[in-house]
């Protein structure tokens, strides 16, 4: 198995000489959503460019940022920006923002994303709250850094994502009247945007949401022992369901409409959580 501890030992004593303070909580912010880190109170910004080891971010709207951000007392790490598989990286450096959080003191972890709407009740522009994932896609990879044979077969991840994590998302959803959709999202490897058949076949199978980040990270944080919640921002109309052209300024130009509504709402998960 991979050795994060070896690989990113030079990283992670970097940041902790930087730190302000341990965490408590840590955001990974999706496609679109990187605007959030303007409304929070940031005590200490790290671009990631100055860390060893780091991978750059090659796509639009991942500004590649990690935030100490203290909201009302909680103690937030703020990735502005992730890591992707289709960027060509390796696996274990897209799960390297999890690992920071894990070793800085995270014991929760929200992970946010721009999606693809696959079921017919959805509409770009809706958020959505992750009740399962479907990651046949990334298994291969996984296994190459993680027992993941064992994690599955052991029932590792009986509580994932976590149910106490959703529950409070859905009371934020609540306090701040925002309406919240609820359903499965299923990871692609991507770059390239799925077909109409493939969209079929999520379908046909139990996806509510498609795209290109979230799963993996999300089962290495629960193996590490966090509690993991996560929220798409339904930006498009998955292939075939619309008659219009995919395309990443799509996902961008919708994402910054509901850009006030996910603020409200991850802020008030932050002073629930």
């Amino acid at each position: 198995m991979f050795d994060f501890e070896a690989k990113y030992e030079s990283l992670i004593d970097k940041i902790k000489s930087e730190a302000p303070f341990e965490v408590e909580l840590a955001i990974v912010l999706g496609s679109g959503l990187g605007d959030f880190a303007e409304k929070v109170n940031t005590v200490k910004s790290i671009p990631t460019v100055s860390l060893p080891d780091y991978p750059p971010s090659t796509v639009e709207g991942h500004s590649g940022k990690i935030h100490f951000v203290d909201h009302n007392g909680k103690k937030v790490l703020l990735f502005q920006g992730r890591i992707h598989f289709y960027e060509g990286y390796k696996i274990s450096e897209c799960l390297l923002p999890v690992f920071i959080s894990y070793k800085l003191g995270a014991k929760k972890i929200l992970l946010t994303n721009a999606a693809g709407g696959v079921n017919s009740n959805f509409a770009p522009g809706d958020l959505m709250l992750t009740t399962s994932f479907l990651y046949d896609m990334i298994k291969k990879e996984l296994s190459q850094v993680l027992p993941l044979a064992e994690i599955e077969t052991r029932n590792k991840l009986i509580d994932f994502p976590s149910k106490q994590l959703n529950e409070v998302i859905l009371n934020a959803a609540l306090d701040e009247k925002i309406h919240l959709k609820e359903g499965t999202y299923w990871y692609m490897k991507g770059p390239s945007y799925e077909t109409p058949a493939e969209i079929r076949m999520i379908k046909n199978f139990g996806g509510d949401a498609v795209g290109m980040s979230t799963a993996h990270e999300a089962i290495f944080a629960a193996t590490l022992g966090m509690k993991v919640a996560a929220i798409s921002c339904i930006t498009n109309f998955a292939a075939g369901i619309s008659d219009e052209k995919l395309s990443h300024e799509d996902v961008t130009r919708t994402a910054e409409l509901v850009k006030d509504k996910f603020a409200r709402l991850v802020k008030k998960f932050i002073d629930l959580a």
